[in-house]
């Protein structure tokens, strides 16, 4: 897996604050994305003050790092930015939170209909299915993202 270099570091001063991906975000979940093969994953540990339940890590937060993985393939796999129209997602076993706990966040593209990438994406545990999803993400022309999203290019480490 090679590691992906996140574009929007250094644009705090336009805004870039991330719930999910801003490693300056004081509360956020501060996720970090690799590259393997076709698909784009995230390990990532649900430390306690994320829960819904005891010890149970919130769904909202699952949706977040399910909806997230899918923006990071937008951004590296079409080297574009997005906007998810649709999530749906499935909840089959409860994430424990926990300082010693890794979760897997993996996702790949299914389908490509013109400005539309239809994704599956999954939270594992221990090669435990616990959650899946699948979204619709609309993907803007190249200029647009650059010009409105400062994004140029999504790459990854040597």
């Amino acid at each position: 897996m090679k590691k992906i270099i996140n574009p929007w570091i250094g644009l705090t001063d336009k805004g870039y604050n991330c719930f999910a991906c801003a490693p300056t975000n004081p509360y956020g979940l501060k996720m970090e994305f690799y590259e393997d093969g076709d698909d784009i994953v995230s390990i990532w540990n649900p430390r306690d003050n994320y829960q819904g339940w005891m010890n149970t890590l919130h769904g909202g937060i699952q949706a977040t790092l399910l909806d997230e993985i899918g923006g990071w393939i937008i951004a590296r796999k079409f080297q574009t930015s997005g906007m998810t129209t649709n999530l749906n997602v499935k909840y089959k076993k409860p994430v424990p939170t926990g300082e010693n706990v890794k979760v897997e966040i993996r996702g790949r593209v299914k389908e490509v209909k013109r400005n539309f990438v239809f994704i599956e994406a999954t939270i594992s545990l221990d090669g435990t299915l616990c959650s899946s999803a699948e979204m619709t993400y609309y993907t803007f022309p190249k200029d647009i993202s650059e010009k409105d999203f400062w994004f140029s290019g999504c790459e990854v480490e040597d």
